[in-house]
């Protein structure tokens, strides 16, 4: 019963959160069933992920920097990204915007998920732990998660070739960045590490929900909305 009330809670915030950015989306809902197996493909990505950090750490080692830019963020973005370039990006559902938010969210929590349950599994893991946990690395994800699909919905809509190639590197790079940037901060040992993530979260959150409002702002079906308000 324990286990059950600790694996519960561990996931209670990916689910929380992907429920969140899939009610923003104002114009097109995309299929739970769609959106589900894109969060179950979050799951499965994680024991390839970290088979590929284990080489990577021996073979580069895991110096701060390293680990933090290319062990942990560099693999886990590239790999979400390549799920969602060659499964969802040519989808039919991925039909405005806004999609590619929902899907890249919705990987990214279905990774930042698995990874919740182990420490909470493995790690001794208080409420007040498991509250941090859901503030910083799920939430952490799910940003990430707004960032790529932001860009993904950039290059699926882009006008010519040129730009849709720039917004799809964005896609990988920018929450690579991001992402690398936050484990850095977390892995510093510092103990003003405080200081520096929650700001950076702040930022995110801030830049997350304006993306969100842009990426609707662009949806097809805006104005097909209004045109039928005209009507009415």
């Amino acid at each position: 019963m324990l286990l059950f009330s600790i694996v519960t809670a561990a996931v209670a915030p990916g689910v929380a959160l992907l429920t969140y950015f899939y009610l923003k989306d104002r114009y097109e809902a995309e299929p739970i069933s769609m959106v589900l197996r894109v969060f179950l493909m979050g799951v499965l990505i994680v024991l390839p992920i970290m088979v590929i950090q284990r080489g990577l750490e021996l073979g580069i080692g895991n110096g701060p920097v390293v680990f933090s830019f290319a062990v942990s963020a560099g693999v886990e973005e590239l790999m979400k990204w390549f799920v969602l370039y060659h499964i969802i990006f040519k989808h039919k559902e991925f039909d405005e915007p806004y999609d590619g938010i929902v899907y890249a969210v919705a990987i990214s929590l279905g990774f930042a998920t698995v990874e919740n349950v182990l420490y909470a599994i493995y790690q001794p893991m208080t409420v007040g732990s498991l509250l941090i946990r859901a503030l910083l690395p799920v939430s952490g994800h799910a940003l990430f998660g707004v960032t790529m699909g932001y860009y993904l919905g950039k290059a699926k809509f882009a006008s010519d070739r040129r730009p849709k190639w720039r917004f799809l590197v964005l896609a990988a790079g920018v929450p690579l960045l991001e992402h690398g940037l936050y484990d850095y901060i977390m892995g510093s040992g510092s103990t003003y590490w405080a200081w520096f993530i929650v700001p950076l979260m702040v930022f995110l959150w801030i830049r997350g929900v304006r993306r969100i409002n842009r990426a609707n702002a662009r949806s097809p079906f805006r104005l097909l909305g209004r045109e039928e308000e005209i009507k009415l």
